[in-house]
Formats: C-alpha cells, sequence, structure tokens
C-alpha cells in the first residue's frame, strides 16, 4: 500500500497530536536505562522525551515517510507492521501515542506487545476511543457513500473502541490493566478542517478514486462547519482518548 503519511504536512496540521502526549508519557514514567519500543512513533518527537528521560529507545512506525523524519533527529527507528511484531522478551515498557487506533487488528497488536516485554514489562498507550472524531467519521462516512456507495468507509480505517472492549483484550492476553480511561478532549487545531482530513483522515480519503478525494474532503468540512468551527473561524476535533496502563505476566 503506499504510505499516505507525510511528515513535513503532519509537522505543519498535527504537531498538536505529540504535544498532547504528555498525559500518557506521564502515566508512562520512564526511568533511566530502560528498555522502551515505541509502537507508532511516527517523526519521532514524543520518542525523543523517552530518550532525554534517559531510556534506551527503539521507534517503529508502518510509515516509511515519518520514520525517515525521525531518522533524521537521530532516533533509532525503522519500519515495522504493528500486527506483526517479530520481538521476543526484550523490553521493559512498551509505549503508544495516538497510533493504536490506525491498527485494526488489535488482537494481533495485542499478541506482538505482549511477546516484545519481559515478564513485568509494562504496556502504555493512549488513542482514540470510543466516541473519537465522531461527527468527523460520521461527515466522511455520509459523503463517501454518497459519492461510491461504500458504507463506513472510515470503520475500516480506524478502531476506536470503549474501555471495557479494550480491557478485554488486554486481559484475554495475559495483562493485568492497572487503569484505563476515557478521556473526553475537544482539541483546536490548526488551519482548517480540510488540512486535518488531508493529514489525519489521509488513509481514510485514500480509500477512494484520487479524482474524489478532494471533493469527498471539501464536502465533508462543509457539513462539519456549523459543529466544529466558531464565528471566528477556529475549528476544534472532537476527539476522546483511551488510556491505559498495563503489565505482563
Amino acid at each position: 500500500m503506499t504510505d499516505q503519511w507525510n511528515a513535513d504536512r503532519y509537522e505543519k496540521n498535527a504537531r498538536f497530536v505529540s504535544e498532547l502526549g504528555q498525559g500518557v508519557f506521564n502515566w508512562l514514567n520512564p526511568k533511566a536505562g530502560e528498555r522502551i519500543l515505541d509502537l507508532g512513533c511516527g517523526d519521532g518527537v514524543l520518542t525523543q522525551k523517552l530518550i532525554d528521560a534517559g531510556a534506551h529507545v527503539l521507534g517503529v512506525d508502518s510509515s516509511p515517510d515519518m520514520i525517515a523524519g525521525a531518522v533524521t533527529r537521530g532516533i533509532n527507528a525503522h519500519v515495522a507492521d504493528g500486527h506483526a511484531l517479530d520481538f521476543s522478551g526484550e523490553f521493559d515498557a512498551v509505549f503508544s501515542n495516538a497510533a493504536l487506533h490506525w491498527m485494526t487488528r488489535p488482537d494481533d497488536v495485542i499478541q506482538g506487545v505482549s511477546n516484545a516485554l519481559k515478564p513485568g514489562g509494562r504496556f502504555v498507550a493512549e488513542f482514540g476511543g470510543h466516541g473519537n472524531v465522531a461527527a468527523i467519521r460520521t461527515a466522511l462516512s455520509s459523503v463517501i457513500r454518497t459519492h461510491t456507495g461504500i458504507r463506513n468507509a472510515p470503520d475500516k480505517i480506524w478502531y476506536f473502541p470503549s474501555p471495557a472492549e479494550h480491557q478485554t483484550r488486554l486481559e484475554s492476553a495475559g495483562f493485568t490493566v492497572n487503569r484505563i480511561a476515557l478521556i473526553p478532549r475537544p482539541t483546536p487545531i490548526p488551519g482548517d478542517m480540510g488540512a486535518w482530513l488531508d493529514t489525519l483522515a489521509a488513509p481514510v480519503l485514500a480509500s477512494v478514486d484520487g479524482a474524489l478525494r478532494s471533493v469527498i474532503r471539501d464536502e465533508a468540512a462543509a457539513l462539519l462547519r456549523p459543529a466544529l468551527c466558531d464565528s471566528d473561524g477556529n475549528w476544534t476535533a472532537d476527539y476522546i482518548r483511551l488510556r491505559f496502563e498495563a503489565v505482563a505476566l
């Protein structure tokens, strides 16, 4: 599949994603000398904070362009599919911010993380939870269905579980869940909704013919304007995040 991510576009339109990662970073509480896997590291901005805390960090991401951005920052990072991690008992912790919702086979991801951790290792992550970008998904789904007949296109791209659903998955893989929370976070975004869709819904737009993508983007943004754009032209995305800390047996 063609890489839909672009590190330069992400820096311009989505830097807030890593900037809002302080909460999950605090839950991880990385220690000097720990070996940590950053799953879905993107361009490595938050990975660098783990390194600055004294951890030995490996970053992995499915996007070659984002990994190139991380490597440019001097981070040890390489391309890997989160559904097919091939590590065995190597890490004290696995960390992930704003990435697991792109991995639509969550049981495969969780099992790979379990295999990667040492006994007692921590899995700490934050990603889109139940209800995340509900208005945006509804608008995209409606417009894509109108133009192509494809139903529920965003649901094929994103995984947004409830806390109970994800806790069950973790426990089925042998994790003990210490804490898990759904966190509503309406988030101001830079630029307009069109730029957000181009950047953070790129895989959804890629599910339709190229000639239609800009049409679908613009029509979805127009549908969203009354709900998510204020009278001064400022946009807010309807984010709801799921954050958890789990421990491997």
